[in-house]
């Protein structure tokens, strides 16, 4: 937690809520997210976007991700493309299909040199339950298409998620240009340690 908060120059709003480990989308979990609004402040937000005009959370399930490209075009996003976040990792883990059904598949384990944390852009908005007037706040990761390391693991959609230049994470935030450190991702297969050879 406090390698957190030193990276990002930011405080947990409930530290005490905060967990550590992997985390699955389709779980919906909450997880270390920072907003646009307040920079200083490490939030927990729910992963799977709701937009604002959602009727019930359901629609989350499709909203994990976004393509970057495509954002302003999608009704999901495009009322959101200003609300820019960072989500808090470390590391990601993606699937490799050994065959062309999907049926024998390599985990790999995607992370920058020596583990160091980052942050990958995303999108969140706010989202008020009609039910039970509940406000929550969920956001989605941005993706891009893959890089020639990334083609190689994720061979069936050839897709991968954006990860920001450290030094970039602040400027991104505001508004600024997204420099990407894609390129900077080490590769290892879960179960053996051993990196990927391109």
């Amino acid at each position: 937690m406090q390698e957190l908060q030193k990276h990002f120059n930011a405080k947990f709003e409930n530290p005490e809520k905060y967990k550590t480990g992997v985390f699955n989308g389709f779980q919906h979990p909450q997880s270390p997210v920072i907003i646009h609004k307040q920079p200083n402040i490490i939030k927990l937000l729910n992963w799977g976007l709701i937009p604002h005009w959602a009727k019930d959370d359901n629609f989350r399930k499709n909203t994990l991700n976004a393509r970057m490209e495509s954002i302003h075009e999608k009704s999901s996003f495009r009322d959101v493309v200003n609300n820019r976040c960072l989500i808090v990792a470390d590391g990601f883990f993606e699937w490799q299909w050994l065959d062309a059904k999907g049926k024998q598949k390599q985990k790999y384990e995607l992370t920058l040199p020596d583990k160091q944390v980052f942050g990958f852009a995303g999108l969140w908005s706010q989202w008020a339950d009609r039910s039970t007037g509940e406000t929550r706040l969920t956001y989605t990761i941005l993706t891009t298409e893959a890089n020639e390391l990334m083609a190689k693991i994720h061979n069936t959609q050839k897709r991968m998620p954006v990860i920001v230049e450290p030094a970039n994470e602040h400027n991104w935030l505001q508004d600024g240009t997204l420099v990407l450190a894609n390129d900077k991702l080490v590769a290892t297969t879960d179960a053996l340690n051993l990196s990927l050879g391109l």
